[in-house]
């Protein structure tokens, strides 16, 4: 297989740099695994924590700096008992066997440790339990050990050939102002998203995290499924039951930081700032008040890299999409960096050993569940990011492209959309290195947190809550809907292997997120989703359920968006009209906010019948375009009866969009 920046002239300059990373990568996996398989190295959680045993129970801690670690919990009244009290090994794990009485399922316990000049409660780290007291609000672990577990029966589906993925967040999936379960999630959500078409879940808030409000992305226990949407015999649950209706579920996976918090936290786990973390200037996070892991410490990446073995084995999952990898990519964090040059990714301002972990948690990822998918949530184009291992890049399956959204919210924000620059748009939309794929998306979580808007909110603002009623006409509301689904559909038909959205966005959510805190009352208000108003006939938002719902299955019949190539037909920025061909399918988009167009000639050649209309009444259209007859195009006859190339006669009503595919010509009639 040819490496990557082999193919790359503008990576010529680099290849003695890129070659050094990979020789410093391919000794640092000796030195880390000894030189066993990484799917073999990759079992600290079958290790380290606590076990049931054919005699009981067997607990293991690694806390070199600690003198002292006793096992604490409702089984000894939150006191100390030397009967729980652990031995140390040589290599500086903590060991304790207990008899089949002495703890229980249900059981709460912490950690005891001592160190010279301190001490106190910890959670362990490999801890696959944790909760929270209500009325305390303090975590702690809890011995999990049920008498029959839930039994997963579904294998997972086949990796699809495009990536169709329905962002989710198990708390925030409930019409009610609640925290929702993973129950409710199964029972109201899976049937959702199967019937718009998704072939991809990707959970967020899944390991465990202290503050609700941290969307999940201030994580404190890796081994731990958030014990405040329940149990893990639910959460098994729930991704058995979306493998059996064909729906893959990928993971957020957090492993860029994790929680300063000390009680819940592995900060100061043994009395050792650094047990995980860097020391002095690089453990805390400057933006984002976390700490940051030692990538290139032996045990951090066997506790890392174990954690994504884990998820894997125990839960089934299908995957993981990395958050933050931009930050862990660079010492700087990328903070500030605008990443216009080739040399900023090989300045000697990237950590080797965070590349050289992601590219072993790549490997073994594919190795342990060869069908599995990894997603690297990353903006600063580092190439090789989504290169294979064999080809000398880090591994990953896709990469989010990032910059999509940020385009189309400065486009709504700042510039009127018939001033809009189509092949600028049909650029960004369609660009990224050749040899990754790229999940695009117009908005996910990020864009519709608290202090900004969701794109169908910035289109249409207030007439939101005034003007979604079937009753009540509103140009504000017309525009707001056809520019939704337009955005919609040229980010979905352009994108380079995948396409994402965010719960709810799919029918036009009106409100942000916002998570209970004391600054707005600790209210759940902002921290669901509606789904009534798309089940609601007498609204406007089932028009945009539905158009979502029929732009996914039109990809998935046609194979979208996984196809590369695109070819550009036309692109007329004075009449606001681009046409554009992948695969068999020719899409056709007028953005003029008044101007309607007849027998506009677009230059293709056959014969051709509409699969999808932005203008359709069931999207909430104006139902002006014939979709019952066939389309052929015509010779356009030049001077001295030359004939120029074919063009395609289409009425192009505003602000609309169509799909045509083009069909097999049975006879020289057809034409």
């Amino acid at each position: 297989m040819k490496r990557f920046y082999q193919i790359d002239p503008w990576l010529d300059p680099f290849r003695s740099v890129i070659e050094a990373r990979l020789t410093y990568g391919s000794d640092r996996e000796k030195l880390i695994t000894g030189g066993s398989p990484l799917s073999d190295f990759a079992n600290g959680h079958h290790w380290y924590g606590l076990h049931h045993t054919e005699n009981g129970w067997v607990f293991r801690e690694h806390a070199p700096n600690a003198t002292s670690v006793t096992l604490t919990g409702t089984f000894t009244n939150w006191k100390d008992d030397e009967r729980y009290r652990l031995r140390r090994s040589d290599e500086g794990d903590w060991i304790g066997e207990f008899d089949e009485g002495m703890l229980a399922h249900g059981d709460l316990y912490k950690m005891n440790v001592k160190w010279k000049g301190g001490g106190g409660e910890r959670i362990p780290a490999y801890a696959t339990r944790t909760v929270q007291d209500e009325k305390t609000k303090i975590f702690s672990a809890q011995v999990w050990h049920p008498a029959s577990g839930y039994i997963m029966k579904n294998p997972s589906p086949p990796p699809p050939p495009s990536l169709l993925v329905y962002e989710a967040h198990v708390g925030m999936a409930t019409e009610e102002e609640k925290t929702g379960t993973y129950r409710e999630f199964t029972e109201d959500v899976l049937p959702r998203i199967k019937s718009l078409g998704y072939n991809t879940i990707q959970l967020m808030a899944i390991q465990e995290h202290p503050y609700y409000g941290s969307f999940g992305y201030h994580v404190s226990s890796l081994f731990a499924a958030s014990s405040r949407f329940g149990t893990p015999d639910d959460l098994r649950e729930l991704i058995d039951t979306a493998h059996g209706m064909g729906i893959r579920v990928v993971m957020d996976l957090v492993h860029s930081h994790a929680v300063a918090n000390t009680l819940e936290g592995l900060g100061m786990l043994d009395g050792d700032p650094a047990l995980y973390f860097h020391r002095g200037a690089r453990r805390t996070h400057v933006a984002w008040d976390s700490l940051c892991y030692d990538y290139g410490k032996p045990k951090v990446a066997h506790f890392l890299l174990s954690n994504c073995k884990y998820w894997l084995e125990e839960y089934r999952f299908d995957g993981f999409r990395f958050d933050g990898i931009t930050s862990m990519l660079y010492y700087d964090h990328g903070l500030g960096s605008d990443f216009v040059s080739y040399s900023q990714y090989y300045d000697g301002n990237q950590d080797t050993d965070a590349i050289v972990y992601l590219t072993l948690a790549n490997k073994l990822i594919h190795e342990f569940t060869p069908g599995a998918v990894t997603i690297a949530e990353e903006m600063s184009g580092m190439p090789g990011l989504a290169a294979p291992v064999a080809a000398g890049g880090i591994g990953f399956d896709y990469r989010l492209a990032m910059g999509v959204p940020d385009i189309w919210i400065k486009m709504v924000k700042e510039i009127p959309d018939e001033n809009w620059d189509l092949g600028y748009l049909l650029h960004e939309l369609t660009q990224h290195r050749a040899e990754e794929k790229v999940v695009s998306y117009c908005e996910s979580h990020d864009q519709a947190l608290v202090g900004d808007k969701t794109l169908i909110f910035r289109l249409a603002d207030k007439e939101m809550y005034f003007s979604m009623s079937l009753r009540t006409p509103s140009l504000v509301i017309d525009r707001a809907m056809a520019l939704h689904k337009m955005i919609r559909l040229f980010t979905f038909i352009a994108a380079g292997g995948g396409y994402l959205t965010f719960m709810g966005n799919e029918f036009g959510h009106p409100e942000w997120i916002d998570f209970p805190r004391e600054g707005n009352g600790w209210s759940y208000k902002y921290a669901r989703r509606q789904w009534s108003l798309a089940d609601n006939e007498l609204l406007r938002y089932r028009y945009l359920n539905e158009f979502d719902r029929a732009m996914i299955e039109t990809g998935k019949q046609h194979g979208l968006p996984q196809l590369q190539l695109t070819e550009i037909l036309a692109v007329n920025n004075s009449d606001k009209i681009i046409a554009f061909r992948r695969g068999d399918l020719i899409t056709v988009m007028n953005f003029n906010p008044s101007v309607s167009f007849t027998d506009y000639g677009i230059p293709v050649k056959g014969k051709f019948r509409i699969i999808l209309n932005t203008d359709n009444p069931l999207f909430g259209g104006q139902g002006r375009i014939d979709e019952g007859q066939d389309y052929f195009s015509l010779p356009d006859h030049g001077n001295y009866g030359v004939t120029a190339p074919h063009h395609l006669k289409l009425y192009l009503p505003a602000r609309t969009a169509i799909v045509l595919l083009q069909e097999k010509i049975k006879t020289i009639r057809d034409i």
